[in-house]
């Protein structure tokens, strides 16, 4: 039989990486793609075949919708050549990154990256991924609790989470005829090396948003992973249009 396929975007490190491995473990083939960091990516690819899986990394630059064409090529020919399909099952739309700013402070140099990274990639991949994907697929699009509630400097990557979790409900809607599922994944803080390794490394931003999570932690990156990965089973067929904040109960 063949195994259920997912493509996690941006799966070299931190979350994406979990996500990866979680998939792996709940006997998901994966295709991730990474940026820059090829050999990280390989890593996570090898550690996925340990686990009996089939894994590739393909090269993806998020940002850049131009170069969206030559990657979904290149996708197709792997999944002929490598997992005997030309279909994925999942797509998590994971790939992004973190700009801090004040909002009076922020450049139109910024607003445009996290623009063209966070929501007009994300929008115009899963667009060309349709044809690609499976009828009763899904989707999962990342989110922020930066969506719902605020720390200052995250006005425009929270702005454009909100987008993302706006976008959901209208895929949920107009690919429902499909049989897919779409739903947001909503991390709070979480240890890992996104936004320069803050929450990670900065003992006393660590400590300050323990005290406001009910379970007087942070977060951890496989917190997230499994998640993701139960989203990608059969257990979660009936959830659909939703989002699922995953951050211990921060800020309530």
């Amino acid at each position: 039989m063949q195994n259920k396929i997912a493509l996690v975007t941006g799966g070299s490190r931190g979350l994406g990486k979990e996500m990866a491995l979680s998939l792996a473990q709940k006997g998901l083939d994966v295709i991730l793609t990474y940026n820059s960091q090829k050999e990280e990516a390989e890593a996570v690819v090898k550690s996925i075949e340990q686990t009996g899986q089939k894994s590739v990394a393909l090269q993806l630059n998020i940002g850049n919708t131009s170069s969206f064409e030559h990657f979904f090529k290149t996708l197709s020919s792997t999944l002929k050549e490598k997992f005997n399909t030309g279909k994925i099952d999942f797509l998590i739309n994971n790939a992004g990154i973190g700009i801090h700013a004040s909002f009076a402070e922020t450049t139109e140099e910024q607003f445009d990256t996290l623009v063209n990274i966070q929501f007009k990639g994300t929008f115009f991949l899963t667009q060309k991924a349709l044809p690609l994907l499976t009828d009763g697929g899904g989707i999962i699009n990342i989110s922020t609790g930066l969506a719902r509630f605020s720390f200052p400097g995250y006005a425009a990557y929270a702005a454009m989470k909100g987008a993302i979790e706006t976008l959901t409900k209208y895929q949920a809607k107009e690919l429902g005829h499909r049989g897919i599922r779409v739903n947001v994944v909503a991390p709070g803080a979480i240890e890992t090396d996104f936004g320069g390794g803050a929450v990670r490394d900065n003992a006393q931003l660590n400590a300050q948003i323990a005290s406001v999570t009910a379970l007087g932690r942070v977060g951890l990156p496989d917190d997230i992973g499994n998640v993701v990965a139960f989203l990608c089973t059969d257990d979660a067929k009936w959830i659909n249009a939703q989002r699922i904040e995953v951050s211990g109960g921060m800020m309530l």
